[in-house]
């Protein structure tokens, strides 16, 4: 990392981390200044849950939600960051995935499988002043792993778009899904999108109406028209069965939007009331 700072300082970020020993002294005898940065998950076989006090958001009350509900009752390691939150360090579970995530809303992340952390005694300046990194506790009883899907869905819960009766509305289903979209925060937009949008085709919804449905919630939330309607393409060929694509790349049930146009549907967004 960076001297004082969390830009990586190698080309490829924590994908170049090592744990050679000949390795890690070069890296230091060249900038013996610089922060440290851990890849998180399987690399390091440590996840982390990042408490962050940080702007709007204060993640404590949540942390304290999800102690007294016992779900993160195996922590290791708990580290002071610079901001005043606390990085909550936990053994990575053996022989599973758990991809980092981020739920903004109620100021709490989980560094795992494909992100990194800035570990103790690293450095940033806050406000034109130094602040570390610092060890606060280590666990004198024996650690465990910590479910992160399961803290997740107890933090954030998302919602579920039950199936469609026939001839029932879009708006029936997307009306719940369009609210939780539109509440997502920095970090968690795109992927709120992706899962609602992917809800959606499953419940039979037309990609045309899926984007009706849910583009004036995604653009308040902060994303882009164009970002839109990636995002629900994205959706929509992650979810359908090949064999709804036709020779020429456009989807069948996607209608006219669905095909390779550059700019993004102004006329289904402006139904939408964007």
């Amino acid at each position: 990392m960076r001297r004082r700072g969390k830009r990586p300082l190698t080309r490829r970020g924590f994908l170049d981390a090592s744990s050679d020993p000949e390795q890690v002294a070069a890296w230091w005898s060249r900038t013996p200044n610089a922060n440290i940065g851990i890849p998180t998950g399987a690399p390091s076989g440590v996840v982390v849950v990042d408490v962050d006090v940080h702007g709007p958001h204060d993640g404590r009350a949540a942390y304290q939600r999800a102690t007294d509900a016992g779900l993160v009752d195996g922590a290791g390691l708990l580290a002071r960051t610079p901001t005043g939150g606390t990085h909550v360090y936990f053994p990575a579970t053996p022989g599973k995935e758990q991809r980092s995530w981020q739920a903004a809303d109620v100021g709490v992340d989980f560094r795992g499988d494909g992100g990194y952390i800035i570990a103790p005694p690293s450095r940033r300046i806050i406000d034109g002043n130094v602040r570390l990194y610092e060890v606060a506790d280590i666990a004198a009883h024996s650690v465990g792993t910590v479910d992160a899907g399961r803290l997740r869905d107890f933090l954030d819960p998302r919602p579920v778009a039950p199936p469609r009766a026939e001839g029932t509305s879009v708006a029936v289903d997307g009306k719940r899904l369009a609210a939780w979209v539109a509440g997502r925060g920095e970090g968690e937009r795109n992927r709120g999108l992706f899962w609602a949008a992917c809800r959606l085709a499953e419940n039979g919804v037309s990609a045309t109406d899926a984007l009706d449905a849910l583009g004036a919630a995604a653009q308040s939330a902060g994303l882009g028209d164009r970002e839109i309607t990636t995002t629900v393409r994205s959706a929509y060929r992650a979810t359908q069965p090949a064999s709804e694509v036709t020779p020429g790349g456009r989807s069948q049930s996607a209608g006219r939007w669905f095909g390779r146009a550059e700019s993004p549907p102004s006329a289904a967004l402006g139904r939408a009331g964007l």
